[in-house]
């Protein structure tokens, strides 16, 4: 299953690989079976290792991606897939090099137009809170029909079902269901709940758009 076809992407920022798989384990007890590590701590590129080796059957990718040279190491680790908060072609093209997907970060019509002649369908808007949230999207949806968003930026328990009904959106990223804080307190049973929420959530309002 590709990481395009789940409908959450929790971003994870993770200080001890030792949490890494037990992390995995309650996403997934909770109905989600993806996340992307952030290499915004020391301990990323070891728990995309961790949770490559020990649940291959989970979907773990890379986030906070910004030079190419970063692409080798995280698909070396593990990584099936690539996150980037902004749009660079040549992370863009390591990617594609090694057979993983890359979704990049875009914030305006320019960039998304310059993604979409690269070939790419799938973005990440981000900070989409703060770019305008689900009333940005559903403007977008008229020149970019082709195109289809994950929203990462602003998107919580509060806020999910207004993204998950809009039709060119194909999943939401975000870590309330599993923060830095519970992550680092062990409280698995939390994010268990957390996540089985926020899937509950999503599917909901998809149904209803």
């Amino acid at each position: 299953m590709s990481v395009l076809e789940h409908p959450i992407i929790p971003v994870i920022e993770i200080e001890d690989a030792e949490h890494a798989v037990p992390l995995a384990d309650a996403l997934t007890a909770g109905g989600i079976g993806c996340a992307e590590i952030t290499l915004r701590t020391d301990a990323g590129l070891a728990a995309i290792r961790a949770i490559a080796t020990h649940r291959p059957d989970f979907e773990v990718g890379a986030g906070t991606v910004i030079e190419s040279a970063q692409v080798a190491e995280v698909t070396e680790a593990g990584a099936r897939f690539v996150v980037s908060p902004g749009l660079d072609l040549d992370v863009v093209d390591a990617s594609r090099a090694a057979g993983v997907v890359a979704i990049p970060g875009v914030a305006t019509a320019t960039e998304i137009q310059r993604a979409a002649r690269q070939g790419l369908t799938h973005l990440k808007l981000f900070p989409a809170g703060v770019l305008g949230g689900p009333a940005l999207l559903k403007a977008l949806g008229g020149p970019f029909p082709g195109i289809r968003f994950l929203p990462s930026g602003g998107v919580n328990a509060q806020t999910i079902a207004e993204y998950a009904a809009l039709t060119n959106v194909f999943a939401v990223s975000g870590s309330w269901m599993a923060s830095r804080s519970l992550i680092a307190a062990g409280d698995t049973g939390v994010i268990t709940r957390l996540s089985a929420a926020a899937v509950g959530a999503y599917r909901s309002a998809s149904e209803r758009a």
